[in-house]
């Protein structure tokens, strides 16, 4: 049996001024979702899915839980595994205690509250009780993969998709009546793969049949990323994405970057240096590109993926074994900026950190290229991965404030592969209204709700839909929390 008692997750939950309290739920609660970036699965969405029990929805694929598990002392096998769902889910409800001070505990119950009403803290003890009680609640259309977009209000969502993906799943949801508009995001990060001899070729594979070209030289490449672009820009898409350690700049021709390509096509190995000069010209050509579709570029920066070695042979990638890195960001960002501006071909752009040293860079970096043309045209993107946190984007948005205009920032993602993972916007809504409270709270702000909850919404939802240029197709049910 369940308990009830005064919950943790409560109404005013991290607002602590009576200034925060207002402006979340005056001006930040009331605003639908547009979330501009994150890995849902778009067969699970064109599908809408149904989820069998709380593994499926809230632990499969969830790096973050696996991280904080082993470092509780739990086996891999509850992790990834092969042990049965409700076993995996007892693991982690015994891990969750010991998460005190980390995001996961306030995401763990804001998601159980959320979703399911749940409001008693997790813990072994009564992790049984919660898996029964959640089983009968996840058969209910409100909980399938479009009823979570309806009761969270998420107005636009983009997904992350390979040029090479054929987009059926976008085709089949815009046709579905989809209350939410479900639109592809181009990644085109396994076009700079060229070190990588094997995964390059099956992909190249891929991209001559969804482009319909055979791809025996850049120029044939070239030629293949265009046309999945338009088919992209077809169905709907307006942004791309870029997942990269530092943003690649050196100096390299077209014909270099062909001699390099024609190497990795033949199957021969390409060393790191020719593997950066032949990204450096690529995410040119691709910065170039985005500018002529009137797309915004992101660009993930960063991150040390894959550290541990004997783990990776034996998981593959994106099983927790991620870092953040500590590479040089600002002279390569500035010169790849510089040469998309300098060609009069620089796009809307958002910039995303990952190391919290990098805040001021980041945030004066995008002072040297707005040009007038687009308010807030460089964007510094919110905390993501280990920084979409209180801290964190506390960091984030206090870099952005003294270096920037807050007022023209285009908010949270929730960066998830997890359909439990809307609460990260009510997350940081909490986090910006409870930082701008406290302001208003000492007087380093006018204590004007007019001014300051104007500020709240355009960056809660109005800054996104203005700047990415969607429309909502229709309205739904109330944002929960």
């Amino acid at each position: 049996m369940i308990a009830h008692h005064a919950p943790f997750v409560h109404d005013d939950f991290l607002l602590a001024s009576e200034a925060a309290r207002r402006l979340y739920h005056e001006f930040a609660a009331p605003q639908p979702i547009i979330d501009y970036h994150c890995h849902l699965p778009p067969g699970d969405l064109a599908s809408n899915r149904e989820f069998a029990n709380l593994f499926e929805i809230w632990l499969e694929g969830d790096h973050y839980k696996w991280r904080a598990m082993r470092a509780n002392g739990i086996p891999e096998r509850y992790c990834t595994g092969d042990a049965t769902p409700v076993e995996k889910f007892r693991a982690w409800a015994s891990t969750v205690p010991h998460t005190l001070r980390n995001p996961l505990y306030h995401w763990t119950h804001l998601e159980l509250a959320r979703y399911f009403g749940i409001t008693d803290l997790l813990d072994e003890r009564n992790a049984d009780a919660v898996w029964a009680a959640t089983q009968e609640m996840l058969a209910t259309s409100r909980l399938t993969t479009h009823g979570i977009l309806e009761t969270f209000r998420v107005e636009t969502l983009c997904t992350t998709d390979d040029p090479a993906d054929d987009l059926v799943h976008h085709a089949a949801l815009e046709a579905s009546g989809l209350a939410t508009r479900v639109l592809p995001t181009f990644r085109p990060d396994a076009a700079l793969a060229v070190h990588r001899a094997e995964i390059f070729s099956a992909w190249l594979a891929r991209m001559e049949s969804a482009a319909d070209i055979e791809i025996r030289s850049l120029g044939d490449l070239l030629a293949a990323l265009g046309k999945r672009a338009d088919a992209f820009h077809a169905a709907g898409c307006r942004l791309s994405d870029h997942g990269l350690e530092c943003c690649p700049a050196d100096p390299c021709t077209e014909r270099q970057a062909a001699e390099i390509f024609a190497h990795a096509r033949a199957g021969e190995a390409v060393d790191p240096a020719g593997q950066h000069r032949y990204a450096s010209f690529m995410m040119r050509f691709l910065g170039q590109l985005y500018a002529r579709m009137g797309w915004t570029m992101q660009l993930h920066l960063g991150a040390l993926r894959n550290t541990n070695s004997r783990m990776f042979r034996l998981l593959g990638p994106d099983k927790g074994f991620d870092s953040i890195a500590d590479v040089p960001q600002a002279a390569s960002l500035a010169r790849y900026l510089d040469a998309l501006h300098g060609d009069d071909l620089l796009p809307k752009t958002i910039v995303y950190n990952l190391n919290p040293a990098d805040n001021y860079v980041f945030a004066t970096m995008i002072g040297n290229f707005q040009d007038g043309s687009v308010a807030g045209k460089i964007q510094f993107g919110s905390g993501w991965w280990f920084l979409d946190q209180t801290e964190a984007m506390e960091w984030q948005l206090n870099a952005l404030s003294n270096l920037g205009l807050l007022s023209r920032f285009v908010g949270m993602v929730t960066d998830s592969r997890s359909f439990m993972s809307y609460p990260r916007h009510e997350y940081f809504r909490r986090t910006l209204c409870n930082l701008l409270g406290r302001d208003m709270a000492r007087g380093i702000m006018p204590c004007d709700f007019a001014l300051v909850g104007r500020m709240v919404r355009d960056i809660c939802h109005d800054n996104a839909r203005s700047y990415f240029g969607f429309e909502p197709r229709g309205a739904s049910a109330c944002l929960v929390g």
